[in-house]
């Protein structure tokens, strides 16, 4: 069986401090950019309207695209290149008082004036209404806060309450470095994207959830060890399961990202930004939060301490031991 960083001895708790600053300057960058920039674009499937996906014989112009579409009275339609210089999305709000597709009847037209019927080719139109579009919204949100909520619910029955809030705060340390990561690369906020971002959710928790539960039993094994030494442990132990596992993800989602298309590629971005993530907040987050939880709030477990606490007598050498008979 391959076999890979086995039996490590890495001291990874030692760097949370430089982890903590990295991953702080990495959300306040994002949440500027939030912040100065404005919010969020959000797909028609949200805001109601018209995606168009355009393919022309000879490469236009996107200004040319939107000069014609403004001269018929498609005002602030999003025109973009779709993988090649010949294909085009236009996305597009619905006329005022009109149904969904009403964008999508009057576009047609425009293109037809401006470029030639014959000259391009339209493969694909959604059409969502705002009725449609907000009931999304709210079911993306509802999606998200009962997904939180569940997992609340399992790590409260699942561990003990130390071991909770440092995966619940693990857990929303995730979910706003991957709301910074799709604010600087300016991803659309579409149904497949709410989709990642819930996946990240799960990926993360599973990931702190195989840590903590062989905290769990190394404790249990060895109750005089210090908790600092016992979480390193514990993360050198499920290294090589970490490694090959995050390895075959992030594989899978690679080839999703540069071969898929532009339609999954958002949801590609956010599962393998999640990945990195999910694997930096189980080991620098959630374990020096749940060492800091300790600290402060120790359990009744005789012979626990700090990280430089002094080893018991039952666990000194046999030379010591020798030396403290013969003057006894």
């Amino acid at each position: 069986m391959l076999r890979i960083l086995h039996d490590t001895k890495i001291d990874f708790i030692r760097w949370w401090r430089w982890a903590a600053g990295l991953t702080i300057a990495f959300i306040v960058i994002g949440f500027g950019a939030l912040a100065i920039r404005g919010g969020f674009t959000y797909s028609v499937e949200f805001t109601g309207g018209t995606l168009m996906q355009v393919h022309f014989n000879q490469a236009p112009e996107a200004a040319k695209v939107r000069a014609a579409l403004d001269a018929g009275g498609i005002k602030d339609a999003e025109i973009a290149t779709f993988g090649s210089p010949n294909d085009f999305t236009v996305r597009a709000r619905s006329v005022d008082g009109a149904g969904a597709d009403s964008s999508a009847r009057l576009i047609t037209p425009l293109l037809d004036k401006a470029f030639g019927e014959n000259n391009f080719k339209v493969l694909r139109t959604e059409a969502v209404g705002a009725t449609v579009g907000s009931e999304l919204a709210r079911g993306a949100v509802i999606a998200i806060l009962v997904s939180f909520v569940v997992t609340l619910a399992y790590l409260a029955f699942r561990f003990d309450w130390r071991f909770g809030v440092a995966a619940t705060i693990a857990t929303m340390h995730d979910i706003l470095t991957t709301i910074a990561f799709m604010k600087i690369l300016h991803l659309e906020i579409s149904l497949t994207v709410v989709a990642a971002l819930l996946t990240v959710i799960g990926y993360s928790l599973n990931d702190t959830i195989i840590i903590f539960d062989r905290v769990r039993e190394n404790l249990r094994k060895n109750r005089r060890e210090p908790l600092y030494d016992t979480l390193n442990r514990s993360v050198n132990e499920t290294l090589p399961r970490s490694v090959l596992t995050h390895a075959t993800a992030l594989a899978a989602t690679l080839a999703l990202l540069f071969f898929a298309g532009e339609v999954i590629r958002p949801f590609a971005w956010v599962m393998a930004f999640g990945i990195f993530t999910g694997t930096f907040s189980s080991i620098y987050v959630a374990s020096p939060i749940l060492l800091w939880i300790e600290t402060k709030y120790p359990r009744a477990t005789e012979g626990r301490g700090s990280r430089t606490q002094r080893t018991p007598k039952a666990v000194e050498s046999p030379k010591a031991a020798a030396t403290l008979k013969a003057k006894a």
